[in-house]
């Protein structure tokens, strides 16, 4: 997995860039920090998590992700296809997101031979899970299997296509969450960020703490990573693909389209 840190974020990303290490805000990601043998195996342990002073960028470089990334960006797929490659997409990312991230508890099990130890999901701690609709529905579909412990808060947005701004027509958030409360949000795109910066104002306003929140997006793009390090610097965002910018309408190029009207087949109404 690549890292990208938000430092000195460049005005303009060419779309070539978004994946070599040599540039220096990117950065080769290792989980691993070291390892233990415990009862004649090898184990290893997990890097513990970190207090960001920046927006970090998770861009697994895996061919699973790649492949249902061909697949959702190709206008020749239909409604079906699309939905499929963007649960199975959401899938992969919610999988990495949850990475030394889930609260767990340690416990034994029995089995048919005898006794092991286990690590178990700590139910009692659910992830939030917030998708943006409509478009963040699908990147859940096959997602909510992974998580053990979870519960759904809807929100929606819609964007105004003269000035682009984002207007909230559904919101069905708590009224208060912890502070150490993990909050995964689904969104299809990143593309301007000012949806997104909404939604993350408004669940700090209700007591979140951006270190445990994490985006997992399908693609995303320079404007809205970079507004989104200025004002939410602990935030980490897990995507399958940074685009190199945006057109004269606000959407990524070459980005996906419209993934709401792509999914459920209202282009052309």
């Amino acid at each position: 997995m690549r890292v990208t840190e938000l430092q000195n974020w460049p005005s303009s990303l060419p779309q070539r860039h978004c994946h070599t290490s040599a540039q220096p805000w990117l950065h080769h990601h290792s989980r691993v920090r070291g390892c233990r043998r415990r009862y004649g195996r090898v184990c290893a342990t997990a890097e513990p998590a970190q207090k960001a002073k920046q927006l970090l960028v998770y861009a697994p470089n895996h061919p699973l992700l790649r492949h249902w990334l061909a697949v959702a960006r190709s206008k020749m797929s239909p409604p079906p296809i699309f939905r499929a490659a963007c649960a199975e997409l959401g899938r992969l990312l919610v999988y990495e997101a949850a990475y030394d991230w889930l609260p767990v508890l340690e416990s034994q099990v029995e089995t048919p031979c005898g006794v092991a130890d286990a690590t178990v999901v700590d139910g009692s701690r659910p992830v939030k899970v917030i998708p943006i609709l409509r478009a963040g529905l699908i990147m859940l579909e096959q997602a909510a299997t992974m998580l053990p412990a979870s519960q759904t808060f809807h929100v929606g947005y819609e964007r105004n296509e003269e000035t682009l701004q984002a207007s909230s027509y559904l919101n069905k958030l708590p009224a208060k969450f912890a502070e150490d409360d993990r909050i995964l949000i689904a969104d299809p795109m990143l593309a301007t960020g000012g949806t997104m910066l909404q939604l993350l104002a408004d669940l700090v306003g209700r007591g979140a703490s951006p270190t445990y929140i994490k985006i997992v997006c399908i693609v995303c793009a320079p404007p809205a990573l970079q507004v989104l390090n200025r004002d939410f610097p602990g935030v980490r965002v897990y995507t399958a693909m940074i685009d190199s910018e945006l057109n004269e309408k606000g959407y990524i190029v070459p980005g996906l389209g419209d993934a709401g009207d792509r999914a459920f087949g209202t282009e052309k109404l």
